[in-house]
């Protein structure tokens, strides 16, 4: 592979990533989570966990600049031939189901800012929305795709603007009275605080996801040691300002009471058209809701995309279910993991924004963020003489830091969400043990 991903190119795939439709979506569901502005707080924990977690991304892909990320990472660092199998195979089996459902995010996002311009949209017709928008984007993609240059700078451009658009607005017309108005007994803290909170850091780590996709194109960058630790911390605090400042130009023009609870107030599914509304009248809202619904479609577009080619990899290289690896007959592209994934992605958009966010996070915590904490730290014993052109600044606190941030994420989650990701990683464990058992691989490899 040509490795022309300088540290620009790099800072910019990952912030293009880690921005998509995620601000507009995620407001009100963030000041739900807590009853008011002091959800932020949750924001911050999501961001030290991210900060953390980032340097192990970063040793991680610096030592190992393959294309692939955790793929690899896992495979190697709990040993290629054996349990690492099974680990690789675990995270390409919970990215069939977690891929879906960040891609699922991007199509409830579009029907809910749809609903600004389609007064009186109904749940029927807007599951209808989504099953048209899903159609249409796996119908887009299936297809050979040479290049997706023209589309991500595209992607990027609106959303650029439409986020410089929110940030200028909301600093010309701050309001600190409304944007700090605290509930009383904000700060008291209980049980309930400590779930709000867990539900709000939740919403602020679905903001950040994307953070580390340079990763995933390894072998595309030039000198990976010092551009992937530096394009992930970059992005991740340049990506953190823009939240910020998107958070407080929302809050401190509209009243955070009128969006939350978020299933009383119709309105939060498209707070930021509401936000221009009351600025510069409908005529530039509906601009700028057609501005989301681009930057929406956009962005469910280049993850089906890039999504689509992770199962096919592995199972290409033996590490996942045969049937992925299959290639289009004429056009040479990956349509079996294609197909699966933007089917599972429309159903998966029939559920609430706030269940997808849960279930996605969840699924990926346990194999691929907690996962690849063991990994660095197993790398470290196992090879201690590994190159590693960038190491953890004072390994392993950074590590352990991300551990408790990602376990506490995950033991504030619905029990019944927790079950559905301990259900499926139980499903694909037993999953790889049929399979191995077929292809007489580990741990059945002696099995005559």
């Amino acid at each position: 592979m040509v490795r022309r991903f300088g540290l620009l190119h790099a800072t910019a795939l990952n912030m293009t990533n880690m921005i998509g439709i995620g601000p507009f979506i995620t407001i009100p569901l963030l000041m739900s989570a807590m009853g008011g502005p002091q959800a932020m707080l949750g924001w911050v924990v999501a961001l030290i966990t991210v900060l953390c977690d980032s340097t192990v991304w970063s040793e991680l892909g610096a030592a190992m600049p393959g294309s692939g990320g955790s793929f690899g990472y896992l495979r190697q660092g709990y040993g290629a031939q054996k349990l690492g199998r099974l680990m690789g195979f675990l995270f390409v089996w919970q990215f069939v189901l977690s891929g879906p459902l960040e891609i699922a995010s991007g199509y409830i996002g579009f029907s809910h800012y749809l609903g600004y311009i389609w007064k009186g949209i109904t749940p029927g017709q807007t599951m209808l929305v989504i099953t048209i928008v899903g159609l249409v984007n796996l119908a887009l993609l299936y297809r050979r795709i040479k290049s997706i240059a023209a589309i991500t700078v595209a992607l990027w451009i609106g959303t650029i603007v439409t986020v410089v658009a929110v940030i200028a607005t909301g600093a010309m017309h701050f309001d600190a009275k409304i944007a700090f108005d605290f509930p009383p007994g904000a700060f008291n803290f209980s049980l309930g605080f400590l779930l709000g909170l867990g539900t709000a850091s939740r919403v602020g780590a679905y903001d950040y996801l994307g953070y580390y996709d340079v990763c995933y194109i390894g072998d595309e960058v030039e000198n990976p040691g010092r551009v992937i630790p530096r394009s992930i911390l970059i992005s991740t605090i340049a990506v953190a300002l823009i939240y910020v400042a998107i958070n407080f130009s929302i809050i401190g023009v509209v009243p955070w009471r009128e969006f939350v609870p978020v299933k009383s107030h119709p309105e939060s599914d498209f707070v930021v058209s509401i936000f221009m509304e009351r600025i510069y009248g409908s005529g530039v809202a509906t601009i700028l809701t057609a501005m989301i619904l681009w930057t929406a479609f956009g962005s469910v577009f280049a993850l089906l995309l890039g999504y689509s080619r992770v199962p096919y990899a592995a199972a290409r290289d033996g590490y996942f279910f045969k049937v992925f690896a299959r290639l289009h007959p004429s056009q040479g592209f990956p349509y079996v993991s294609l197909v699966v994934l933007g089917v599972l992605s429309i159903v998966a958009g029939f559920v609430s924004l706030g269940m997808v966010i849960d279930a996605l996070l969840t699924t990926r915590i346990l194999v691929q963020f907690i996962g690849q904490i063991g990994a660095v730290t197993l790398l470290r014993r196992r090879a201690p003489d590994m190159p590693r052109p960038y190491r953890m600044w004072l390994y392993p606190l950074p590590s352990l830091v991300a551990l408790l941030g990602w376990i506490f994420i995950f033991a504030t989650t619905p029990k019944l969400v927790i079950a559905f990701g301990i259900g499926a990683l139980l499903l694909g464990v037993l999953c790889f043990g049929v399979w191995s058992w077929k292809s007489r691989t580990w741990p059945f490899a002696e099995v005559s």
